[in-house]
């Protein structure tokens, strides 16, 4: 089963200097149909304006990934880290028993991103955060695993993907238009993907720039670009 939500369907909130886009009930924008998928609780689309961003605020015991797709995002916590994620790269913050951090874009361009919210396996964990730069010619053609805590994954390694407290992974690929990619699929978990841009078609359906899939009980995704593509997926159990 493949669920096409089109990008025009997404909840929306504008702000001035932030303009999102929520696949997931988020802020005042509630959807019965669309609390989450699975694991998965958030997933929002944001422009951030130069010079702006979100003032220091709390999190606990969610797994926050961060996916930036132009520009830079500027993280400080109160754990003492600092840190700048540019466009292509992915920061994880593990909220565990609880973390204040602010996210600016100190930039001369608007930034966008998407962010990522999972539900941890445990509550009260140790917070955390992270960032690493995954060069794009790793994911041509195949989804490269940027953030995991699915056994096997090999997360927190030098090479490996950033760790996360939730079996679960966020990944991400690109295509040429008209190239193709055969993804495996365990059926008894779920899957949630977005097309940060271009359009593709999986197995057989359409998929515009910026809509989601939500994806259950497939055994594997045959993904074929009808023009240069940029994918992002979280796999998770459900």
């Amino acid at each position: 089963m493949i669920d096409i939500r089109p990008f025009a369907t997404l909840g929306r909130a504008d702000f001035g200097w932030l303009k999102a886009r929520h696949h997931f009930s988020f802020g005042h924008y509630r959807d019965p149909a669309r609390m989450g998928w699975g694991r998965l609780r958030v997933w929002n689309d944001d422009e951030i304006a130069p010079g702006s961003g979100f003032d220091p605020h709390p999190h606990r015991d969610m797994e926050i990934i961060t996916y930036v797709r132009q520009g830079a995002i500027t993280h400080r916590d109160s754990m003492g880290n600092i840190g700048r994620t540019a466009a292509g790269d992915v920061q994880v913050m593990s909220a565990g028993s609880g973390i204040v951090h602010s996210e600016y874009n100190l930039e001369p361009e608007a930034t966008t991103l998407f962010q990522i919210w999972i539900l941890p396996d445990r509550q009260g964990a140790p917070p955390a955060w992270g960032s690493r730069s995954f060069p794009k010619a790793g994911r041509e053609a195949r989804f490269a695993v940027l953030a995991s805590g699915r056994a096997g994954d090999a997360a927190g390694s030098e090479d490996g993907p950033l760790p996360i407290n939730a079996d679960a992974a966020v990944m991400a690929a690109t295509l040429a238009p008209g190239q193709e990619l055969i993804q495996p699929l365990d059926p008894a978990r779920l899957a949630y993907l977005v097309a940060a841009r271009g359009r593709v078609v999986v197995n057989g359906l359409p998929v515009g720039p910026r809509d989601g899939a939500a994806i259950r009980a497939e055994a594997e995704l045959r993904i074929r670009a009808e023009e240069e593509a940029e994918l992002v997926m979280v796999e998770a159990a459900a």
